[in-house]
């Protein structure tokens, strides 16, 4: 195997979707994976370690339906030719193809990439870590990249930490909002230049996501980062809700709940106003649900 086959085996690497529904289940393990090759040079990982933190992990940057589901990329990573399962005779196979979670406990299962892969990627660190930053970009957004690196434990050195977007969409978003925080009102310029506001796809970009303004809303830094984590969502009518998953004190009550049941402030065209077809995909997907009492 070469560098150019390994890394078109993690390119096309087979992710669950129903619709727009997301399952980053593959991508994360993967991420995780690679950051015991970096600082463990551990190859082989044993599915109730591995369940621990994958849950974790798909709690925090997944969808809450989905996060006990750690034993299927777990199994089925195998079938992208870049994962190998020990004693997988073992296992009891069902009629989906797939193994039990209590199985895989209770037999201490190892599972993780083929010898012949993570001798190419330890021998490769820059290879390590472009496969790594490819697999951050196509899946989630940039605001929580740096949050899946620290969680993971891999590290994309030599990488940029910034994917090229469209520009037109970042301009045309913040004028629509009058280059101000649509939930906060945030607004600081240093001559012409508008710090800290963001335009933030309300449905991501790696989930495909259009850059149209229906799609955008013009965020400060600290309620863009929010967004993108979950804490909160909208509604049809654009009511701002905060999910009961989060707590916390002063900045609990200074970023979120003083906001909750606000409605966001409107664009300046009502043509530019939240697709609701974008708002159903963030409550569905990205929104650590229930949302609280109003």
């Amino acid at each position: 195997m070469n560098r150019q086959e390994i890394t078109d085996r993690f390119d096309s690497l087979t992710v669950w979707k129903n619709g727009d529904r997301r399952a980053p289940h593959k991508p994360l393990l993967v991420l995780l994976a690679l950051g015991y090759l970096q600082n463990e040079d551990r190859r082989l990982l044993p599915y109730p370690e591995v369940e621990k933190k994958l849950e974790a992990l798909l709690t925090e940057f997944g969808t809450i339906r989905n996060a006990s589901n750690t034993h299927y990329p777990f199994w089925r990573l195998q079938n992208e030719r870049i994962w190998e399962i020990e004693r997988s005779d073992e296992l009891l196979v069902n009629s989906s193809g797939d193994v039990r979670k209590t199985e895989l406990r209770q037999k201490n299962i190892r599972a993780g990439f083929t010898e012949e892969v993570y001798n190419l990627l330890k021998k490769n660190p820059e290879l390590v870590a472009e496969v790594g930053w490819k697999i951050l970009q196509a899946h989630f957004p940039e605001t929580i990249h740096e949050d899946i690196i620290h969680e993971t434990g891999f590290s994309p050195e030599g990488q940029s930490l910034s994917k090229q977007r469209d520009p037109n969409f970042r301009r045309e978003v913040l004028r629509a909002y009058e280059h101000r925080c649509a939930v906060c009102d945030f607004d600081v310029r240093i001559g012409a230049k508008t710090l800290c506001i963001e335009a933030a796809h309300i449905k991501w970009h790696s989930a495909g996501g259009p850059d149209d303004i229906s799609n955008g809303i013009a965020l400060c830094t600290m309620h863009h980062k929010l967004f993108d984590l979950g804490a909160f969502t909208l509604d049809k009518n654009r009511q701002f809700l905060v999910s009961e998953r989060v707590t916390g004190n002063n900045g609990f009550d200074l970023w979120l709940a003083r906001y909750h049941g606000n409605v966001i402030t409107k664009p300046i065209r009502a043509v530019y106003e939240p697709s609701v077809e974008y708002i159903a995909w963030n409550r569905s997907e990205v929104f650590k649900m229930p949302e609280r009492e109003l």
